[in-house]
């Protein structure tokens, strides 16, 4: 996405060295933009014994407030839905880009104004974030011959109302074991998997509930001898998934897909069918408006722009939709349509239009037509160099 790669010059602000931990009390938790998830979240567990709701794969260095600005969703997710929905952030405070600027409180659904907005219309200065119960998850890693029999694996343990995962995240193969070098030995390489983060009060059941399945377990940390050099479960999955395979493969890409409910199953299985190993799937289940659904981040064995495209409009043409990652704007990586609550609190806080330029196409030519085949190219646009 390039969400902050400037494209015009300027200045980049580097917010790093706010990143204090101001004040933790049940269920909130108050930091800079600076501060780094996995920092917070280890003030919080010693504070009180609570962590952050969700957070990306990139959790042992991305900043809070980058999640908020650029963030959707990640590890959590299965119970807490979207960043954006209502709850999840709780205040931030954001500096307008003004001639005398202002310092602003939003709370509520102004919350909202800024999120995943790129830092085009406001300056993130303090965060507010809900936290919950913390506890000593258990990486679970499951193996099946079939990847639409780990897909269906990983849907029915998504509305086991009693058994309580932090992640569920069903990959095809040979991504596994093709990519996941570390864990290589675990896996057979034409065998699917789903990773899992289990509460250790729930893995009595959740065990009792795979063997009543077509998986095996393959994998699971306590009761590794050595668990040296592996990394965390989350690590293998959302974005760390396509990392993994670019360090193997440079030509991988991906995309990022959502199929709609409550048929995603059917959705992700069409495109299985369609594409086969040139789209390797890799779904992330989460929680939409209460119920449960599925995301995908498939992977992409590039040929050319021109099937990729292709493959896109396939993926839409079949009721799924793509947010694709290969666009610098909002729109474009988003819903392809103009967030007009965005745009006007644009105009009211960033009036010069220097926040982040071209990111945002509402502001820079608000007659533009979504539904054109080609990328918007920013008038501004300057070479590195």
């Amino acid at each position: 996405y390039g969400q902050a790669m400037p494209l015009s010059g300027g200045v980049v602000l580097n917010l790093a060295e706010m990143n204090a931990v101001q004040a933790i009390a049940p269920g909130r938790v108050v930091t800079g933009p600076g501060a780094v998830l996995a920092e917070i979240d280890k003030a919080t567990r010693a504070h009180s014994a609570q962590e952050l709701r969700m957070s990306p794969s990139t959790y042992n260095t991305a900043s809070i407030g980058g999640f908020v600005a650029g963030g959707s969703g990640g590890v959590g997710s299965i119970r807490w839905g979207g960043l954006r929905d209502l709850g999840n952030v709780i205040r931030l405070r954001t500096v307008t880009m003004e001639a005398e600027p202002r310092v602003m409180e939003l709370t509520g659904e102004e919350v909202l104004k800024v999120m995943h907005a790129y830092g085009t219309n406001g300056i993130i200065t303090e965060v507010e974030m809900p936290l919950t119960a913390s506890y000593d998850w258990i990486d679970v890693i499951v193996g099946f011959d079939d990847f639409m029999d780990a897909a269906g694996f990983g849907n029915d343990l998504a509305i086991q109302d009693g058994i309580l995962a932090k992640l569920i995240t069903p990959i095809a193969a040979p991504i596994p074991y093709d990519y996941f070098k570390r864990h290589q030995k675990f896996f057979r390489r034409e065998q699917s998997i789903v990773v899992c983060m289990i509460a250790p009060h729930a893995i009595d059941a959740f065990v009792a509930f795979v063997k009543s399945g077509k998986g095996e377990i393959v994998f699971r940390a306590d009761q590794e001898a050595d668990l040296k050099g592996l990394p965390p479960a989350y690590e293998l999955t959302w974005n760390h998934t396509t990392l993994r395979a670019i360090r193997v493969d440079p030509t991988i890409t991906y995309l990022q897909a959502r199929y709609p409910s409550p048929d995603h199953l059917a959705h992700v299985k069409a495109m299985v069918d369609r594409f086969g190993d040139e789209v390797p799937a890799h779904l992330e289940f989460i929680r939409f408006d209460g119920a449960i659904g599925a995301a995908g981040l498939p992977l992409v064995r590039y040929t050319t722009e021109e099937r990729l495209d292709e493959i896109i409009r396939i993926h839409e043409d079949n009721g799924c939709w793509i947010f694709n990652p290969h666009r610098y704007t909002l729109e474009e990586g988003g819903m392809k349509r103009t967030d007009d609550v965005q745009l006007a609190f644009k105009r009211e806080t960033d009036p010069q239009g220097l926040l982040n330029p071209g990111k945002m196409i509402a502001w820079e030519n608000p007659d533009y037509d979504y539904r054109s085949s080609k990328s918007f190219l920013f008038k501004g646009l300057q070479k590195a160099g």
